[in-house]
Formats: C-alpha cells, sequence, structure tokens
C-alpha cells in the first residue's frame, strides 16, 4: 500500500523511450525549443536523416521501434510556441488543448521541470497534461476530478483557470480541488479541501477516473489517450522550490490508485 504520493513514481513503468526529429529542415531556434521543453527530462532527443520524403518529422522511439510521430508544426502549434499565460488567462479554449501524440507517448515516463526564471518552457508541460486532463473530464461529463493548486486563489485569480473549472464541474463532473485555503471560499460548484500538510503545499496533482464502465483497459498503448472516458492522471512534487519532479499516467489500475489515496489520505 503506498503510503505517499512519492511512492506512486515507484510504480510507474518509467520506459526508456527517445524522441529522433526525422529530415530535420527547420532552423536551430526550432530544435532548441524541442530541447528546451524537455531538457529537464529523461528523454534524449536526437536528429537522423532517412531516405523518407517526409521532412521535420518527431518520432517517439523505444528498442528502435516507432512508438508514435507527430510533425514539428503540430509540436509548435500545441505545445511549443505557446506561452502559460495563455492558459491563465483564457486566450486558450478547453476544447483547443490538444496534446500530439509523441508527447502522449511519454506517458509513465518521469521528469524534471523547473519553472521561470529557470526555463521559459518546461513548466509549460504540466500546463498542458493539466489542461488536456480537465478537458477528457468535461468531454466525459461525468466521474471524479481532484486537482490540487497550492494556493486556492489561483481559481478566482486566474480568469482561464476559472473558466475551465466552470466547464468541468458544470459537465456533471465531481470536482474536488486542494490547496492552501488563502481564500473564504470561491464562487465554483466543486468540492473545496484545504491544509497546509504537503501535498497542500508542494504537490501539483490532476486526476480524473471516469464513471464506473468508463474506458476500462483504454490508454494501454501509445497514442492512446485523451479521449473521453479515459482515465488520466498528473502527478508532479515540488522538492525543491520552482522544481517539479512528475509522471502522467493513462493506466486505468494506477489512476484509480492514486485517486483513492487522494481522497482517502490527503
Amino acid at each position: 500500500m503506498t503510503d505517499s504520493l512519492r511512492g506512486f513514481f515507484d510504480d510507474i513503468e518509467a520506459p526508456d523511450r527517445s524522441l529522433v526529429v526525422l529530415n530535420r529542415e527547420s532552423p536551430d531556434p526550432v530544435r532548441g525549443l524541442l530541447d528546451s521543453l524537455l531538457e529537464g527530462g529523461s528523454v534524449e532527443i536526437h536528429d537522423l536523416d532517412t531516405p523518407e520524403p517526409e521532412a521535420d518529422i518527431v518520432a517517439l522511439v523505444e528498442d528502435g521501434e516507432v512508438l508514435a510521430r507527430s510533425t514539428l508544426d503540430e509540436l509548435l502549434e500545441s505545445v511549443l510556441l505557446i506561452n502559460s499565460d495563455l492558459y491563465k488567462t483564457g486566450t486558450i479554449d478547453l476544447d483547443e488543448v490538444v496534446l500530439p501524440d509523441v508527447l502522449r507517448g511519454l506517458d509513465e515516463v518521469p521528469f524534471r521541470v523547473r519553472g521561470y526564471p529557470a526555463s521559459n518552457k518546461e513548466k509549460l508541460l504540466l500546463i498542458v497534461i493539466s489542461r488536456v486532463i480537465e478537458r477528457i473530464a468535461a468531454e466525459t461529463g461525468g466521474g471524479t476530478l481532484r486537482a490540487s493548486f497550492q494556493r486556492l486563489s489561483r481559481l478566482d485569480d486566474e480568469r482561464g483557470t476559472h473558466e475551465v473549472y466552470e466547464s468541468v464541474s458544470g459537465a456533471g463532473v465531481d470536482v474536488h480541488v486542494y490547496g492552501v485555503g488563502d481564500i473564504d471560499r470561491t464562487t465554483l460548484p466543486v468540492t473545496v479541501h484545504t491544509g497546509t500538510s504537503y501535498p497542500y503545499r508542494r504537490s501539483w496533482f490532476v486526476v480524473f477516473t471516469p464513471p464506473e464502465g468508463g474506458r476500462e483497459g483504454a490508454a494501454t498503448s501509445v497514442g492512446d489517450g485523451g479521449a473521453p472516458g479515459d482515465y488520466a492522471a498528473l502527478v508532479a512534487l515540488e522538492d525543491e522550490p520552482n522544481v517539479w519532479d512528475g509522471f502522467w499516467t493513462f493506466r486505468p489500475e494506477l489512476v484509480s490508485r492514486i485517486e483513492r489515496y487522494i481522497a482517502e489520505q490527503v
């Protein structure tokens, strides 16, 4: 029985996966954006020229096998050229959030990301994964979403975050939010959990379990995940100031155990 959120890091599969940019024609600054997004992680990125006619393709590789492919343009449009402020202000609608296949395929790969000013991009990965899980919940229209915010005032201070949780709760999802109680109340129809222990102050989790009879057994292969009814979880812990260790998973059994731990122990 896991006795802490940190304990779930021992349960992830941690596959040895890498990214390969095939036939790169894009300029070095574009390649640099990809590097900066994953700089703190355990995922290596290489360039490779092949006889294929297609250029600027990013492949997810494990043991020499290509598991998923995305174009550099897809990565640029969905992640690399996005500023995190666009999510906070609500400029990006929830139904516009997309996770390219090669990033979705990094599920259960442990990563470390740094926030600003150490990095302008790494923490964006957490934000995108969070929004993807929130979108799954909203489109499922049921089930339970549990999310931590460190400071609960973010729910009201960040217009984009407020709109997302208004949409998710309005879709019929049972929403539970966790954090230090720095506001008296929120206008959102959510269940608020406040505290000052480690999970409330130093964790970042977004965990969705669909209604019973959801897509059990789904999301077990690369590229499958992000659809209504999927199980999905992000867990990240801030053991150093503004430095996060984390992972995301679409594995139903693991997601269910994380959700149960949070419901019973946090």
